[in-house]
């Protein structure tokens, strides 16, 4: 435990973007990724949405995995798996609303087992893994949300019901939006979009805006303008000069959450054996 100096880290950016059908999320979605990516080849869709995603084909060559029924948890984690596999450098997720209330998704496995209220145990660490997976993967990641409308019944002056309208709630677990970088909700049919939570302070409290590519490349900027710290990691090694100073800097809080970092401990070996290689000659 050790106080350190705050800075800003280059980050993968975790975007929602919800709204009703038809008000253009997955279009949306695809056009702020490519101005994030640049490259179509580099994104793929997730789409639970009957293909729906391919009808944008002429936007540019993107990749595809369709996602049938059940839509539970696990699934979409082996989704995600493939794309990281694959070498994605931007995940669209259209919709992660089925994990939650689709077919085979939360809400159906909760009915399975009782639908009691201890029954939430066994169901929350399943949809927190999903949840973790999104944000702990290192692609850039843009979910898209449906809403649908929220009504109230309630008495009114002279003691008869009437309905009010509460506004529109997404389609998942409430609070999801507060885990991500940037969440944009899109409030009509016209495609304009509001930020409803900004982590960037770029679209917080402006005008509603119609997502497009500059917006992409808006946010791009955004992420890369802090330090990378896979390059800080290799200014550090080269100031090191022996197999003892590398040990004891691989073992250190700032390196551990490094270890699975496949190009983090490459830096480690290559330094390592130009230090004995060094010594040899």
């Amino acid at each position: 435990m050790k106080l350190q100096k705050a800075k800003r880290e280059q980050v993968k950016l975790k975007i929602g973007v919800s709204g009703a059908s038809g008000f253009g999320k997955t279009y949306s979605a695809l056009l702020m990724g490519y101005g994030i990516v640049g490259d179509w080849s580099k994104i793929a869709v997730i789409d639970t949405e009957n293909n729906s995603a391919s009808l944008y084909s002429d936007l540019g060559d993107f990749n595809t995995l369709q996602l049938d029924a059940p839509y539970s948890p696990e699934r979409y984690i082996d989704a995600i798996k493939v794309c990281e596999e694959a070498g994605i450098e931007l995940l669209i997720i259209d919709s992660i609303s089925h994990e939650w209330s689709g077919s085979g998704g939360c809400l159906e496995i909760l009915d399975s087992l009782g639908g009691r209220f201890q029954d939430w145990a066994k169901l929350t660490p399943r949809h927190n893994k999903f949840i973790q997976k999104i944000l702990q993967t290192n692609m850039h990641v843009i979910t898209s949300t449906r809403r649908k409308q929220e009504y109230e019944i309630s008495k009114n002056s002279k003691g008869r019901n009437e309905v009010n309208k509460l506004g529109t709630k997404e389609e998942t677990r409430e609070g999801f939006e507060y885990e991500l970088t940037l969440s944009f909700e899109i409030i009509n049919d016209k495609h304009l979009a509001k930020a409803s939570k900004d982590r960037t302070q770029l679209f917080m409290d402006m005008p509603e805006t119609v997502i497009n590519e500059e917006t992409g490349k808006t946010l791009r900027k955004w992420s890369m303008e802090g330090v990378n710290p896979i390059d800080d990691i290799k200014k550090q090694l080269e100031t090191l000069k022996t197999r003892e100073e590398i040990e004891a800097y691989y073992l250190t809080d700032d390196i551990k959450k490094y270890h699975k970092n496949e190009k983090v401990k490459s830096l480690f070996t290559n330094r390592a054996i130009k230090i004995e290689t060094k010594k040899e000659s």
